[in-house]
């Protein structure tokens, strides 16, 4: 499972999505990509389900870029516990989304298969997603 080897704080604060992404917009490394719609936090399971995916579908051929980290911690208290007591203990890790961040590229393989494999990785992830490649993003 991804996540941070260390980080300066182990809580952090929920913040707000606003915006749209700019940084990580644009398809970098592959030739097709999966492009987010919406704004969500995206754990290190479905990140993770969504490569396992990838790399089930393209058999050994093909090259994958997981283009996001989890580097947020989620907080969680235990069941049937009363308010108050201060924050929980980090329960899981995130990554923050924005819309029109690219979260997944390809290259390698050619359209059909990128848009067979991509579909299948975006069925993993919790938002609408969109894929795109090169020659028109």
């Amino acid at each position: 499972m991804l996540m941070p080897k260390r980080v300066k704080y182990r809580k952090s604060q929920r913040g707000k999505i606003k915006g749209f992404s700019t940084k990580g917009s644009k398809i970098v490394f592959g030739e097709y990509g999966l492009k987010a719609l919406e704004p969500a936090w995206i754990t290190a399971r479905q990140i993770e389900a969504a490569r396992l995916t990838l790399a089930r579908s393209l058999k050994h051929g093909g090259k994958i870029w997981i283009r996001i980290f989890p580097d947020k911690s989620v907080t969680k208290k235990p069941a049937e516990t009363r308010m108050g007591k201060g924050k929980g203990d980090p329960d899981h890790w995130v990554s923050v989304v924005r819309p029109g961040r690219v979260l997944i590229e390809l290259e390698g393989i050619n359209v059909e298969e990128a848009k067979k494999s991509l579909k299948l990785a975006a069925d993993k992830m919790p938002i609408k997603t969109k894929i795109i490649s090169r020659m028109h993003a």
